[in-house]
């Protein structure tokens, strides 16, 4: 199993001592796999272990933990007596935290014997350029989900609050701050500026991507791709660069267009398209 360190080491130091839940274990039929994880403080939890009653049980075992200390490890059946009807059981650890502990995460919980995890529950990161009504919608939808860099020029188009695990990156000249983005990470360019958009996919593609999408039509990109061979870039690095991003058969509405997003990027087969530059 794997820990998200970024999004654990965002909680902690936004809540301070909390309590991860994980499951262990599973037995026949369950809500969430091995491995799924929610994180625990005094008055409020993230991330699921399968919602209803289960996750009520977790989350009062979780504060008593939270309490005392004590590492637990639980098996629930997820029968009558929890009322659900899946008819399987998981093992959930619960284990308080003051800090990310050292990867990999090997330890010999009693009760349960060796657990161990390593850091590489983080998927790729996601860098969200712009903060308009379709930024807003992914990063709603997404939140849950992905590690978020989300950028724009101007603060005041952020929204008051914002998830914790989500980083806020305000840069005056947004093709500049790409030089802060990792290779491995998608992009996703839908900015208030077509300049700054087309400024964006170029410094992308000097610094290297694993996927790209930008919000536009196929006259934008039309345009784009053209501006973008004369800036020099190759014809198959062009294509890596997807545009229109989305279902476009879903619609227009921000909503709609970050479920086709979502979609893309959790769907191994969708990804591999965008990778490979297929419109979607």
């Amino acid at each position: 199993m794997s820990i998200n360190v970024r999004r654990l080491r965002a909680m902690l130091a936004a809540r301070g001592t909390l309590v991860r839940v994980v499951v262990a274990d599973v037995r026949g039929s369950a809500p969430r796999e091995a491995g799924a994880e929610m994180l625990v403080w005094a008055d409020g939890f993230h991330g699921t272990i399968g919602g209803g009653a289960l996750e009520w049980r977790a989350l009062r075992i979780a504060r008593e933990v939270l309490r005392t200390g004590a590492t637990r490890v639980e098996r629930i059946p997820l029968g009558p007596g929890l009322g659900q009807c899946c008819g399987g059981a998981v093992t959930l650890v619960f284990e308080r935290l003051d800090a990310v502990p050292p990867m990999p995460w090997r330890r010999e919980i009693a009760g349960f014997g060796l657990l161990e995890e390593d850091g590489t529950g983080s998927s790729a990161p996601l860098w969200i350029w712009g903060a308009g009504h379709v930024g807003r919608a992914l990063v709603a939808t997404l939140a849950p989900l992905r590690d978020i860099v989300w950028v724009d020029d101007a603060a005041a188009r952020f929204p008051v609050t914002m998830p914790d695990e989500v980083e806020r990156l305000v840069a005056a000249d947004m093709p500049r701050a790409m030089a802060f983005a990792p290779g491995d990470v998608d992009h996703l360019i839908l900015t208030y500026s077509h300049e700054i958009d087309l400024a964006l996919c170029h410094e992308a593609l000097n610094q290297g991507f694993r996927t790209c999408g930008l919000i536009g039509s196929a006259t934008k990109w039309a345009r784009f791709r053209s501006r973008l061979l004369a800036l020099g870039h190759e014809k198959q690095a062009i294509d890596r660069i997807t545009c229109p991003i989305g279902n476009p058969a879903l619609g227009k509405h921000p909503q709609a267009i970050a479920v086709g997003v979502a979609a893309a990027l959790l769907s191994p087969e969708l990804s591999a398209e965008t990778t490979e530059g297929t419109p979607a």
